[in-house]
Parts: structure tokens; sequence; C-alpha cells
């Protein structure tokens, strides 16, 4: 069985969204979801909580992504 990390990225508005990674993301929020749905909700409200709010859409931006991860047995 399969389970999801729904990603949150925070990059910079200089940086290019393909080039915007793990390594080059001012903040990474990393979070374990059930299934791909997951990953397309919930992220809003962290970003939300944190001073970060402040900064989306002005100074940096917000790339999210889905990685699959296998389950151990």
């Amino acid at each position: 069985m399969n389970a999801f990390i729904a990603v949150v990225l925070v990059c910079a508005n200089a940086i290019p969204q393909p080039d915007c990674t793990d390594e080059r993301a001012s903040e990474v929020r990393k979070v374990r979801v059930a299934n791909e749905l997951g990953c397309t909700s919930g992220w809003q409200e962290i970003i939300a909580r944190t001073d970060l709010r402040d900064e989306v859409g002005k100074t940096s931006y917000l790339k999210t992504e889905c990685r699959r991860v296998k389950q151990r047995e």
C-alpha cells in the first residue's frame, strides 16, 4: 500500500518555478496524507498560521507537490 507526502515549498519570486526545489526554497513543509486528494487541501491553513502569510504573493510564492512513498510491510 502507498501513502503520500504533501509538500509545500515557499520560494522567492526571483526563483523560476521549475527551479523551486527543497534545496532552494526558503521554507519546506511536509505532511503525510492518506491519498492524493489530501495533497491538494489543508496547506492554505498551514501557511496562514505562519509569518509567511504576509510574504506570499508579494516577495514569494508557493509550490505544492504530492510525493508517493512506500509504506513498510
